[in-house]
């Protein structure tokens, strides 16, 4: 008798490692405890883990299992799944690995060989969301714009679609979902000037099935449905489409599978600037809206707007959870979110109605929303057109992409948040250029940057780190109130995983892996990762152990655009695992090595002023502003003799095109590229300058940059 146990035991696991993903298996996920079968566990994407063998008595003895290197320095952002025993996950440039989810042991690797120089249609880093799963097969959208399907096993290509208009700077950074074996996928680019949509494809061969454009196309063009008729109705001019109008839908989704409804979220507009994209108003739909539609056909069911006519790129992509509670009385079934714009909501997701809403981080673009007409009350601080305004929160919002989690035990949905503030304004002289170019509306000629790009960098860190920070925040949706949080001095982190035995894990952009108590916001436990963390955890089990793994590798939008404090970008792309017990260690970070010796300074004021300007409207957003840069790519303080020699060849050339730097031969003439050349040495020397302090010296002026950074931040004056 014990041998036919043994006999069934065997069949069951023989079984169970050669399932396919189902629908049916993705909803009774909760059967499966050990498994993580789609981006956020489950199709209410609550990222909130069943297992309970780490807990609070003995998360002290969690410990690095294993970890596998990808390969890559840049961001990785993906939240892996495991099936059946492999964890698959994504990393730089669309790359899909399958690794045995015991051992870290490699099964097959996919590289979609994109090309380098798509990359500068990428506005916030070549990252990759992570894959999605269905019947025998994975999914993977590149940063290329193609949605591809590889065998489960194998790694070998089912069938490749292009999803974009090549002639578009489209990309696409998102992880794919599968509803009744359509595979669903959208699409990133607004900043440069593209027109969002979602699409669904048939997962088995590849086919379209449907589109849900998120904004209208041109007037003279028949619309595509009354819905596009309806929204359409709130837009005017013709540069919103000449641009695009943009309204990407990047990332987010969620499924109720009773009611049969997919919702996801809607981006910025194509250009920023709503006075520009939109001159005679409107709200400007479906832009920075959650969007419900039938997912077998793409058919329109409701829609919420958060930001209408959004100017501060205010996008709704950020995570929606779905879940049933109990509010005023009553059990809804509601929809969560905290979007960019700093407010957190509650809305009934059968019907659309909004059921509240209350800030999650400081606000100044909007005093509170209206619940009778569900709009945001926008202030005096609002509205740039005339002047200048500093807004809190900034374009990176009070929560960006970064994953959230929502605990049932608790009834707490825990928000990787920022706390920022940007100033914003009206580019009068506006001009759609196409291609690779930002259109986002706004002057980077201004007093305040002539201010960033003439104080120190050692200043301008001291008053980032004072008017830029993270924060984890425990959230209670039904009392709209914070329970705790806990302060990070970087303000771009990862996202959250939380447990059934009461654990909240989060990793940090100044590179550790930390548990809190999910109650208390205690702090249980920590592990350096050598590298700063964006990616969310997930935990799965596998022969009687549990696991928590992420990806540990920095990059994005934040740390692309400027030095974040604290940040630690000197360790290689790796996947983490750990269990109890384990034992494994990382090995020590990159140094950074010195900064050699800058060139003299030939570039008249004049010049550097142009080159300034220049720098700023097409360079910041991968070397970071005022060259103060993490180094994910080329930190231009610390170029060689060689390359300053050949800069004209990098710039307009295209020498290094095979590594992501593509040719701006059509965006900046010789002699622009010259200035941009001259203000680079100008901030070199800025940089070697005060590194060369020492001493009584250094000292007095660090507690001088300290003192002036507390008044700038105090007093708003940036």
């Amino acid at each position: 008798m014990p041998y036919l146990i043994l006999l069934f035991a065997l069949l069951a696991e023989s079984t169970i490692t050669h399932a396919s993903v189902s629908g049916e298996r993705i909803i009774e996920a909760d059967n499966e405890p050990g498994s993580w079968l789609t981006h956020g566990r489950n199709y209410a994407e609550d990222r909130m883990s069943p297992l309970t063998q780490i807990n609070k008595d003995n998360i002290k003895d969690l410990g690095l299992a294993w970890y596998f290197d990808t390969g890559t320095t840049r961001g990785l952002e993906a939240s892996p799944l495991v099936i059946d025993g492999v964890i698959y996950t994504t990393g730089s440039w669309s790359k899909v690995f399958a690794n045995d989810a015991r051992t870290g042991e490699e099964l097959w690797s996919y590289d979609p060989e994109v090309p380098r120089a798509w990359g500068v249609n990428a506005c916030c880093d070549v990252v990759n969301r992570g894959v999605a799963a269905w019947e025998n097969s994975i999914f993977v959208g590149t940063i290329d714009g193609r949605l591809v399907s590889l065998n489960k096993e194998t790694g070998a290509v089912e069938w490749d679609v292009l999803t974009i208009d090549k002639e578009r700077p489209y990309t696409i950074t998102g992880a794919p979902r599968v509803v009744n074996g359509k595979v669903l996928i959208g699409n990133g680019g607004a900043e440069y000037g593209v027109r969002g949509y979602l699409s669904g494809y048939d997962a088995r061969t590849g086919d379209l099935s449907w589109r849900f454009f998120t904004v209208p196309g041109h007037p003279a063009d028949e619309h595509e449905s009354d819905v596009m008729r309806m929204a359409a109705e709130t837009w005017t001019g013709n540069v919103y489409h000449q641009v695009g109008g943009g309204g990407t839908a990047w990332d987010s989704m969620a499924y109720d599978h009773e009611a049969n409804i997919l919702y996801f979220g809607v981006g910025n507009g194509s250009p920023w600037n709503r006075h520009i994209r939109s001159p005679g108003g409107g709200d400007n739909l479906f832009l920075s809206s959650i969007v419900a539609i039938n997912p077998d056909n793409g058919e329109y069911i409701w829609h919420y707007q958060t930001t209408p006519a959004d100017t501060w790129d205010y996008t709704a992509t950020q995570h929606i959870i779905l879940a049933d509670l109990e509010i005023k009385g009553e059990m809804r079934k509601v929809l969560m979110q905290a979007p960019k714009n700093g407010f957190f909501y509650v809305i009934d997701r059968i019907t659309g109605e909004l059921l509240s809403a209350e800030n999650y981080v400081p606000v100044t673009w909007a005093s509170h929303i209206d619940m009778k007409t569900g709009r945001p009350v926008e202030t005096e601080n609002a509205d740039h057109l005339a002047e200048t305004k500093t807004t809190s929160p900034a374009q990176f919002g009070g929560h960006n992409w970064h994953p959230m989690a929502y605990n049932a035990g608790t009834g707490l949905v825990y928000i990787p948040a920022m706390l920022n503030q940007a100033p914003y304004n009206t580019d009068t002289n506006f001009e759609y250029l196409g291609g690779s170019n930002w259109h986002m509306g706004q002057m980077a000629d201004t007093p305040e940057m002539d201010i960033i790009t003439s104080i120190p960098p050692g200043l301008m860190s001291a008053i980032f780190k004072r008017m830029a920070r993270g924060k984890l925040i425990a959230w209670d949706p039904v009392q709209q109130k914070e329970v705790w949080s806990v302060m990070h001095e970087t303000m771009w982190n990862g996202g959250v995983l939380t447990t059934a035995s009461g654990l909240v894990f989060q990793g940090t952009g100044d590179g550790r892996f930390i548990a809190y108590d999910a109650e208390t916001g205690k702090h249980l436990w920590e592990s350096p990762t050598v590298t700063g963390i964006l990616a969310p955890p997930i935990s799965y089990s596998l022969d009687g152990d549990q696991y928590i793994a992420l990806m540990a590798g920095w990059g994005g939008a934040g740390p692309l655009a400027m030095k974040l404090p604290g940040s630690k970008s000197a360790g290689n792309g790796r996947l983490l695992v750990y269990k109890l017990g384990g034992e494994e260690t990382l090995p020590p970070g990159r140094e950074r090595p010195p900064m050699p010796v800058p060139p003299a300074q030939t570039g008249t004021e004049a010049s550097i002023a142009e080159g300034s300007v220049l720098y700023h409207q097409h360079c910041v957003y991968c070397h970071g502003a005022a060259l103060n840069s993490d180094a994910i790519i080329a930190d231009l303080r610390y170029m060689s003799e060689g390359s300053h020699q050949a800069f004209q060849q990098i710039v307009r050339g295209g020498i290094l095109s095979g590594i992501g730097m593509a040719s701006f031969a059509e965006r900046v003439t010789e002699e622009e590229a010259d200035a941009i050349h001259d203000y680079v040495i100008y901030a070199s020397h800025q940089k070697w300058d005060e590194d060369q302090a020492t001493g009584w010296w250094k000292d007095l002026r660090d507690w001088s940059y300290e003192v002036i950074a507390d008044v700038v931040s105090r007093f708003g004056l940036m």
